[in-house]
């Protein structure tokens, strides 16, 4: 039995939003592009690159991993790149996207030899979050200015515009693509290629997958140009856990339980926006799930469990791919998860442990 805790990806979860992610493609013409920022377990690249084009990249070092361990079409973006990392950017890349006018023709002559876009910002996005919202006062994430943006167009192919967050709603996505058609209109005509981002939750129960994909399909149409979207959640969307187990259990007004991982270290993004963790469980015995820093607000959630929680009993929690591998951290020295995969078969395969000296190394 593997030791806890592990972050558990099951592939036949991921073969589900794979076979939507062929869905879309197939109907729309658009190019669907792995958003390493979200999600870069590599082991399971070999499942997904048959049914995504590429990746796309935020950092020097998810482009080269995208590019070694994905393969296909590589997309290198940074919100600002250095003088010391445009040559290997530019040589991992199949196109280059800058994130301002200025970075654009700083680097004008190292990247001549490969295409290149620009970051559109559009002035709106999705985000119910201000941290997380592109489009808040005094962005630094694009350009928006189309008089500016019209002196450069001969030396780009494309825009990168990123604008959606965990938006379900087709309606509120239709909307606002046509405002960005309305308002860029003629300089969406002299493009090559247009990434509409990620944040699209076309993998969602329910989801207009049709609807989209005849959206997509008449923007391409309408501009000429190839569609790219660069799903994260999207792509593995409920097709991984955080297998715990219960290590104590105490009662200071409300029953406790403390597993041994922990919500900072290992998912950050609980903390970071506030949200409870999940876990698939109903009954009349409310407990606390906590976990095992000393932070004092590292905490999975509440939830009410059919029977008291006890020392050594396991405990899942769900929806754990997204943000939270990419994420993970030696705060307190916690050990950190050790990646496994449920093959299709079932069976378990332990891909990565990490020990003392992962965070020796780490440190110095």
């Amino acid at each position: 039995m593997i030791q806890t805790p592990f972050y558990l990806i099951d592939r036949a979860k991921l073969a589900r939003n794979m076979e939507i992610m062929d869905k879309l493609r197939q109907a729309s013409g658009a190019k669907v592009l792995l958003a390493l920022k979200c999600f870069a377990t590599w082991p399971v690249f070999d499942q997904m690159a048959q049914h995504m084009d590429g990746t796309t990249s935020s950092s020097l070092y998810e482009l080269r991993l995208g590019r070694e361990k994905f393969g296909r079409e590589t997309h290198a973006y940074s919100v600002a790149w250095s003088d010391h990392e445009i040559a290997e950017a530019v040589s991992y890349a199949d196109k280059i996207i800058f994130n301002s006018i200025g970075q654009l023709e700083r680097f004008d002559n190292q990247s001549a030899q490969i295409e290149r876009g620009l970051r559109l910002n559009p002035r709106f996005s999705t985000s119910g979050f201000d941290l997380a919202d592109p489009a808040r006062p005094f962005s630094r994430l694009g350009e928006w200015d189309a008089n500016k943006i019209e002196r450069v167009m001969d030396q780009i192919s494309g825009f990168m515009i990123h604008y959606n967050c965990e938006n379900a709603d087709f309606g509120l996505f239709d909307t606002q693509l046509s405002r960005i058609e309305d308002e860029f209109g003629p300089l969406l005509k002299r493009l090559k290629w247009v990434s509409l981002g990620g944040g699209i939750h076309f993998t969602g129960i329910g989801y207009p997958v049709d609807k989209l994909a005849a959206r997509l399909r008449a923007f391409q149409d309408r501009f000429g140009v190839q569609v790219y979207l660069e799903p994260g959640e999207a792509a593995i969307t409920n097709c991984a856990s955080l297998e715990v187990t219960v290590l104590d259990v105490l009662n200071n007004g409300k029953d406790l339980a403390i597993v041994d991982a922990s919500v900072e270290a290992h998912m950050l993004d609980l903390l970071i926006y506030r949200l409870s963790g999940k876990i698939e469980t109903d009954g009349p015995h409310p407990w606390m799930v906590c976990g095992k820093s000393c932070l004092a607000g590292d905490i999975f959630g509440e939830f009410n469990f059919a029977h008291p929680l006890k020392v050594g009993d396991r405990l899942s929690i769900a929806d754990a791919a997204g943000y939270t591998m990419v994420k993970k951290n030696w705060f307190n020295g916690v050990k950190m998860p050790s990646i496994v995969v449920r093959e299709l078969d079932g069976s378990l395969t332990l891909k990565r442990e990490f020990g003392y000296a992962d965070y020796e190394s780490s440190l110095g």
